[in-house]
């Protein structure tokens, strides 16, 4: 692997401040037309702390899959590989219930206990309008705990003022024999819409550089409809359902995932315009359900015992919230939120035959409830300065149903409180700066309260456990800048923050290869993320992003695990409207500062790891205005690599053990898009 060079980051560091510095007099230019981008590589922030981007967009690398794959194009974002797919994102350094996910408003939890079923597990990211990434504690509306920040994959209210029946559709092809398809279709009026969708993907095992096979090949599909009720513009009800299922081979474990089956049912209110008081009013109940069963004989040879697990998960919630107009300046949302779910589980093993799991009953591990509520304020002043502040209390509850834990039939009760305040200042038309202090308390989440010698070992049965394990309290202060001219876009954000309690997960070789310890302790981390995208000429732009965050360990005075290196990504990119052209350069620094054995319920260190950089190309074409045809090649010079905080690859017949999950080599793909109305 080819190292990341302290030159090479100064060049990288100076380009971004030049581009940056080129806002001023890129500003006063003339306006000229620009041409939205065709091909995305790297998607800016687009407000203060906020990213948004279209999931139906043309992208490098190849077109993401499911949701932690189009989210590590994000800087700040990493992805613990596991296999082809279904990898954990990471957000500065933090990942699962620090980094809230929400699928139209709704939350769904997975039910592996080794996380092969994160929420983004279940998304399908094109079958989505919009995917939006709040940075930060710095909003309390959408629930407890998100210290690292809240991802939400959302589809956009139909609009029928142009034609009565829309669409699109997408095919894409490339290597592993890797095929998507995705088809959507809208249909209604004044008073009402049908909206239904179906994605497929499927993908056989890649190999990495080296050529050597990784056991990663997966398949997933999902439909989704729902029936709209419009009797007025201000009002809308909406109800919906969704089923999906798959399976996905993982080359970081003894088992595979042979089934991801996902229902939903969902019922949305919202009333626009109500009073001068009041603005809106949005009401919201669902139901999610996972069903998940992993093997480790039907994706693999297996000469041992054949073992089978098939946890399921089921969360319901409900939410109402209303936006009151307090004067021409300040908003207030204020809203009220519960959501319970129920995690059970059942095995089976057997040395002859196939393990016959039907047939058992599954026993409840755990049972959580959360209650709560908000209020949230927006205050603007005269010439673009304004205050931004929330607070929100919520009660949660956990009971332990497990048997033969000290703390089996225990309850553990807590009182969460957040809050921020937040100051925006609008120096010009052009800048932006900010800054704001956040404050998130969670309680643990039920693969924390899992990790235990008693959880893990038949040997320890009787161990305490880890149930009671303190709440994680996070303080965090952001900072930053925006510029947005005629021809340059560009921001960088930086944040401090003091983690009490961190709830830290650390492997227990002593007691067994397969068994963890969860523990609090004291840490702290700091980062920045910075991006820049200028149109030089007409057509043609470059953009760059940098990424950097530091962990340290308070309590035991060493690293804080699972930190990702320094990245960096460099495109430069032509689109005249008929054609497109991009080239990306991704770099990754070394990273010496581990853990090793410690982490999050992800993963844990695994060990130092070198620098890496790898460079891609793509193209596109428009035969029509609403069609548009995109190919590329990643990865080009087909390196070998593998990220810092991979799981660790394991032993699988018929396959090479490597230290880590290594990438995919050079990959093509292209794509089809047409959307018609």
């Amino acid at each position: 692997m080819r190292a990341f060079r302290p030159s090479l980051l100064s060049v990288l560091i100076t380009s971004l401040s030049v581009q940056n510095a080129l806002a001023s007099g890129a500003g006063t230019a003339e306006a000229i037309t620009q041409l939205e981008p065709m091909v995305i590589t790297a998607p800016p922030m687009s407000g203060v702390l906020t990213v948004s981007t279209d999931p139906k967009a043309p992208r490098q690398p190849v077109p993401a899959h499911d949701g932690a794959d189009l989210l590590k194009n994000i800087p700040g974002f990493s992805v613990i590989r596991k296999g082809g797919t279904d990898g954990d994102p990471v957000f500065r350094g933090m990942a699962a219930s620090r980094l809230g996910v929400l699928l139209d408003g709704e939350m769904i939890l997975g039910g592996c206990g080794m996380r092969m079923d994160p929420p983004t597990a279940y998304v399908f990211p094109e079958a989505y309008d919009e995917v939006t990434v709040l940075k930060g504690p710095q909003t309390v509306k959408y629930g407890p705990g998100n210290s690292a920040g809240v991802v939400m994959f959302e589809r956009a209210a139909p609009d029928f003022s142009t034609t009565p029946v829309q669409g699109d559709v997408s095919l894409l092809a490339g290597s592993t024999d890797r095929n998507d398809q995705v088809a959507h279709l809208l249909a209604g009026g004044q008073k009402g819409y049908i909206d239904v969708s179906g994605t497929r993907s499927d993908a056989n095992n890649y190999e990495d550089g080296d050529g050597n096979e990784v056991h990663s090949a997966y398949t997933r599909w999902s439909t989704h409809a729902a029936l709209g009720w419009t009797p007025d513009n201000d009002t809308r009800i909406e109800l919906s359902g969704a089923k999906s299922d798959g399976e996905a081979r993982y080359g970081d474990r003894g088992m595979d995932g042979v089934k991801f089956a996902r229902s939903n049912l969902g019922l949305s209110y919202e009333q626009d315009n109500i009073s001068p008081l009041l603005n809106n009013v949005k009401a919201r109940i669902y139901r999610n359900y996972v069903d998940h069963v992993m093997d480790n004989y039907s994706l693999r040879a297996n000469s041992g015992m054949n073992m089978v697990s098939n946890p399921d998960r089921e969360t319901k919630g409900a939410s109402l919230s209303s936006t009151l107009a307090l004067s021409d300046s300040t908003e207030l949302e204020i809203g009220v939120d519960s959501q319970r779910n129920e995690h059970a589980l059942r095995k089976a093993s057997s040395m002859m035959t196939t393990p016959d799991y039907d047939s058992l009953s599954r026993v409840d591990d755990m049972r959580f409830a959360s209650h709560g509520m908000y209020a949230e304020l927006d205050h603007r002043y005269t010439a673009g300065h304004s205050v931004h502040a929330g607070v929100r209390m919520n009660k949660d509850k956990a009971e332990d149903l497990r048997i033969n834990k000290t703390t089996s039939g225990m309850d553990d009760n807590n009182t969460l409180r957040n809050g921020f305040i937040r100051y925006e200042h609008q120096l010009n038309s052009a800048n932006r700066l900010y800054a704001g202090l956040g404050r998130s308390e969670r309680a643990a989440d039920y693969w924390e309260r899992s990790k235990n010698p008693a959880a893990t070992s038949t040997m320890m049965t009787g161990m305490a456990s880890t149930f009671d394990i303190a709440p994680e309290k996070t303080t965090q202060l952001d900072i930053g800048a925006l510029h947005n001219s005629t021809d340059v876009q560009a921001s960088v954000s930086a944040f401090y923050t003091r983690h009490k309690d961190y709830i830290l997960i650390e492997t227990l070789p002593d007691v067994s290869a397969f068994a963890s310890n969860a523990r609090n302790i004291d840490a702290t981390s700091y980062g920045a993320e910075a991006d820049s995208r200028w149109e030089f000429t007409p057509g043609w732009n470059s953009t760059a992003t940098l990424a950097w965050v530091h962990g340290e360990n308070d309590s035991d005075h060493r690293a804080l695990g699972q930190m990702p290196p320094l990245e960096a990504r460099v495109g430069l990119n032509y689109d005249n409207g008929l054609w497109s052209a991009g080239a990306l350069w991704r770099l990754v620094d070394e990273q010496n500062r581990v853990a090793e054995g410690s982490g999050n319920i992800v993963g844990q260190d695994i060990g130092k790891s070198g620098g890496f950089n790898v460079f891609s190309l793509n193209a596109g074409y428009r035969p029509m205005d609403d069609m548009l045809l995109t190919a590329g090649i990643d990865n080009l010079f087909d390196v070998t690599y593998a990220e810092h905080i991979s799981r660790s690859g394991a032993a699988i017949p018929g396959y090479e053990s490597t230290t880590r999950i290594n990438e995919p080599g050079r990959t093509l793909w292209l794509k089809m898009q047409w959307a018609f109305q």
